[in-house]
């Protein structure tokens, strides 16, 4: 277990293999409480949270997802055999996790403009909120020892996340986190330096 903010931070990876050893309700509970404290536009907390347990639900939430990946890989130009074996990896990857969550954005209690850019802007900051709810997910999971994984792809295929787990229309499905105690830990991945990254004078000039 992680002893300060800042080690927690820099140790944290994506974790995508895990054992088979299962994750009792109250240390989910604990995660998901970590999402409540994210900041917020307005402190609407337009963040919501579907876990799906059950390996038959996840297995159809990944096998429907990869109908609609399979089409995308096509239309890419990816050869039969090697759309094939992604969509073998991705759907084995989902349903073998041991909890998929999928993170939703409402904007039922953010603010409501007749100006689309505004609109637009608002839809913005709910996303950017979803977003930060997402990360104190993935620290607190590491804090106790968990390892887990933001994926993407519910924004590929939104209708397919919502038609299998009967999500309510007003609930924008954003990531997929896979999340379980890791099998292995892999090796941290190269960062860019301050100086390529922060534009303030005293750091020097960015590339």
């Amino acid at each position: 277990m992680a002893s300060s903010i800042s080690e927690v931070i820099k140790t944290r990876r994506s974790i995508k293999k895990y054992s088979e050893e299962e994750i009792s309700k109250e240390m989910l509970s604990s995660i998901l409480e970590a999402c409540q404290w994210a900041p917020s536009a307005h402190n609407a907390q337009p963040w919501r949270f579907i876990v799906v347990r059950d390996h038959l639900h996840k297995q159809n939430l990944a096998k429907n997802m990869a109908v609609r990946w399979e089409e995308d890989l096509s239309g890419d130009g990816i050869p039969k055999a090697e759309r094939k074996r992604l969509i073998e990896d991705s759907v084995m990857q989902f349903s073998g996790s041991p909890i998929v969550i999928i993170a939703c954005l409402t904007m039922k209690d953010m603010d409501q403009y007749p100006n689309e850019q505004r609109r637009n802007a608002e839809h913005i900051m709910g996303v950017q909120s979803v977003a930060a709810a997402i990360e104190n997910l993935l620290l607190a999971a590491h804090d106790v020892g968990l390892g887990a994984c933001w994926f993407c792809a519910p924004l590929f295929c939104p209708d397919a996340v919502r038609e299998t787990l009967r999500i309510p229309k007003h609930m924008e499905p954003q990531a997929l986190i896979t999340l379980g105690y890791p099998s292995k830990q892999p090796n941290p991945p190269a960062r860019r330096a301050l100086t390529t990254i922060v534009y303030e004078e005293y750091w020097g000039t960015p590339t």
